[in-house]
């Protein structure tokens, strides 16, 4: 059974930032490679949505997964790269510790 995560992250509150941001992440300008490192963490489902500048990412992972796995995957210099692109748009959340980008949210309800 496969388990999910959420987490938030803030963009930069500017209009044309949040235009490039979603750019970006078309079908039609994603990286591929980003791709394929996020599905090698075991991801099996990520969905982004916006509200403003506030993002929230609901992840699905299969039992391979771990925050670890994802983060030596992300130390593959592609990731590196689009990581430091993404920087350029994004900025923590309010209590994020210093330099954590997206983080983990605590689910608190679930439709019985």
């Amino acid at each position: 059974m496969n388990k999910k995560y959420c987490l938030a992250l803030d963009l930069k509150d500017d209009e044309e930032l949040i235009k490039k941001y979603k750019w970006h992440h078309a079908p039609e300008n994603q990286w591929p490679e980003i791709n394929v490192n996020i599905r090698a963490a075991g991801v099996v489902n990520m969905e982004i949505y916006l509200f403003g500048n506030r993002m929230f990412m609901i992840m699905e992972v299969d039992e391979s997964f771990s925050f670890e796995r994802m983060d030596e995957i992300n130390q593959n210099p592609k990731s590196v790269e689009w990581e430091n692109l993404m920087w350029n748009f994004q900025q923590a959340i309010p209590g994020a510790k210093p330099g954590e980008k997206w983080v983990l949210m605590e689910q608190v309800f679930k439709l019985p």
